[in-house]
């Protein structure tokens, strides 16, 4: 599995707290930080997704 994924579920998870935290205490900074990083650790996670594929690919031929 590639780090990336790892990482990436990290940061989605992380952000939504963030995002959680900031619509609980009315604070919009921190809930557009944790949406940004959220959405970042998904894009982070389609990464790893692709490098594993990649990797799987090269294993086959």
């Amino acid at each position: 599995m590639d780090k990336n994924r790892i990482e990436g579920t990290k940061h989605e998870v992380k952000g939504a707290i963030k995002e959680g935290v900031g619509k609980i205490t009315d604070n919009p900074a921190k809930q557009v930080a944790g949406n940004v990083e959220k959405n970042a650790g998904k894009i982070q996670k389609e990464v790893g997704k692709e490098r594993d594929r990649q990797r799987d690919e090269d294993k086959r031929h």
